[in-house]
C-alpha cells in the first residue's frame, strides 16, 4: 500500500513539473531557436519594442555597471585571455555569459519556475601545444538562483560557471566535463569607455549602438586543468562589458572583433562590421590603450584591416579568416596577427570563430591578442 501512495505522489510530482516547463517552454525553447538560425539574433532588431535604447552617452557608475542592465534586451559579460605555465605551455581561454530578455516588463508570476530573462554561456580552452581546442555552453533561465547577475558585490553566474568579485579581484571559476579553470584577475589599468564616452555605434540608425566598456590588463593567475591534469598558469586577460537592444542594420550580416595587448604595455580594440554587400561599414572603429591608460578612440578611416589567409572548417565547411594585416595611419603602427590555433570554432547553439592570437612585426613576436569572427557561412 505504502509503494502504490509513494508512486502516486512521485508521478504527481512529475506531472506538475511537466505542466510547469511546458507552459514557460515556448519562451526559451523559441529563443534558442531563434539563436541557432541566425548568430547576430542578439544584436538585431526583431522584437525589440518596449526596450531601452542606446540613443545618447550613458552615465557610467560602478559598481553598478558592473551588473546587469534589465531594461536592455541584450548583454554579456566576456573574459579571454592568453596564459602560460612556468614551461612557456600556451594556453588560450574564454568565459562569456550572456543574458536576453523574454519580456521587455519584468512580469511577476506565480510558479518559482517561471522567468523573464535567460541566461546562457560559452567556455572554451584552446591548447596550443597539442592543437586542441575544447568548448562548452550552458543554458538556463533566471529562476530558482540557476542564473543571474548582480552589481554589488559584482557577480554573474550559470550554474556552476561564476564570475564574481572578492576583496579587489574577480575569481572566474568553470568546469565541464574534461576540462576547467580556476582564475584570480587583478585590474592593472583604469575601465575604458569605447566610442563616444562608452556610447559605441554600429551603423548610423539612431539607436543601433551599444553602452561598452572594458579592462584591457588584468593580471591573471590560476589553474587550468584538461583531462585529470592541472597546470598552473599566469599572464593576462581582458574583460569586455556589453547591453544594446537592436545594436546592428537589416543591411550588416557580422562582425570581426579584435583585442590585443602589446608587449610594450599598450592595448588595442579594434571591431568591423561587414555589410551584405561585402563592404565595411563605416561605424567600425575602436580604441588604443596607451600604456598609462588613456584611450585614443579610432574611426574606420584611421585603420585598415587586410586578410592575408583564410582557413576552412572541416565540420561545419565555413570559411573563416585566419591571418591579418593592420595598419593603423593615425598612430603609426603596422602589424600582423595569426591564431596560435586555427581550430578555435565554437560550435553549438550557433557558431562562431573565437579564439586565441599572436601578433608579429617584422617576424617578432610583440604580444597576444583575441578574435572573434561572426557571421561567416
Amino acid at each position: 500500500m505504502y509503494n502504490k501512495i509513494l508512486i502516486i505522489l512521485i508521478g504527481i510530482v512529475i506531472l506538475l513539473l511537466g505542466i510547469i516547463l511546458f507552459q514557460y517552454k515556448d519562451e526559451i525553447g523559441s529563443e534558442e531557436t531563434k539563436i541557432k538560425n541566425s548568430p547576430s539574433i542578439f544584436l538585431s532588431q526583431s522584437k525589440t519594442s518596449g526596450y531601452s535604447r542606446a540613443y545618447k552617452e550613458h552615465n557610467f557608475i560602478f559598481p553598478e555597471d558592473f551588473g546587469p542592465h534589465t531594461d536592455f534586451q541584450t548583454e554579456w559579460w566576456y573574459y579571454v585571455g592568453n596564459l602560460e605555465n612556468k614551461e612557456g605551455r600556451h594556453f588560450g581561454f574564454q568565459l562569456t555569459i550572456f543574458r536576453r530578455s523574454l519580456s521587455p516588463n519584468r512580469v511577476i508570476r506565480e510558479s518559482a519556475w517561471a522567468a523573464n530573462e535567460i541566461y546562457f554561456a560559452h567556455f572554451a580552452i584552446s591548447d596550443i601545444r597539442e592543437k586542441q581546442y575544447l568548448s562548452n555552453e550552458k543554458w538556463n533561465r533566471e529562476a530558482l538562483g540557476l542564473a543571474g547577475a548582480l552589481s554589488d558585490p559584482f557577480k554573474v553566474w550559470i550554474d556552476n560557471w561564476q564570475i564574481k568579485s572578492v576583496d579587489n579581484y574577480v575569481k572566474l571559476t568553470a568546469a565541464s566535463d574534461n576540462f576547467s579553470i580556476d582564475l584570480t584577475l587583478e585590474q592593472l589599468k583604469s575601465i575604458v569607455l569605447h566610442g563616444e564616452k562608452g556610447l559605441s555605434r554600429k551603423s548610423s540608425e539612431p539607436g543601433n549602438a551599444s553602452y561598452y566598456y572594458s579592462q584591457t590588463r588584468l593580471r591573471t593567475e590560476g589553474t587550468i586543468e584538461i583531462n585529470g591534469k592541472k597546470f598552473k598558469v599566469s599572464g593576462f586577460s581582458w574583460f569586455d562589458h556589453e547591453w544594446s537592444t537592436s545594436a546592428l542594420s537589416k543591411n550588416q550580416v557580422g562582425w570581426d572583433w579584435f583585442s590585443f595587448q602589446l608587449d610594450n604595455g599598450t592595448e588595442l580594440m579594434l571591431y568591423q562590421l561587414r555589410l551584405k554587400d561585402g563592404e565595411t561599414d563605416k561605424s567600425s572603429n575602436g580604441t588604443f590603450v596607451k600604456e598609462n591608460g588613456d584611450a585614443v578612440h579610432l574611426t574606420s578611416s584611421d585603420f585598415s584591416i587586410e586578410v592575408l589567409k583564410n582557413w576552412k572548417s572541416i565540420r561545419t565547411n565555413v570559411v573563416y579568416p585566419s591571418k591579418w594585416r593592420v595598419k593603423i595611419s593615425k598612430l603609426g603602427l603596422e602589424f600582423t596577427f595569426e591564431p596560435h590555433l586555427s581550430d578555435q570554432e565554437i560550435d553549438h547553439s550557433f557558431t562562431y570563430w573565437e579564439g586565441a592570437v599572436k601578433v608579429m612585426t617584422n617576424g617578432k613576436d610583440i604580444g597576444n591578442g583575441f578574435a572573434e569572427l561572426v557571421g561567416y557561412k
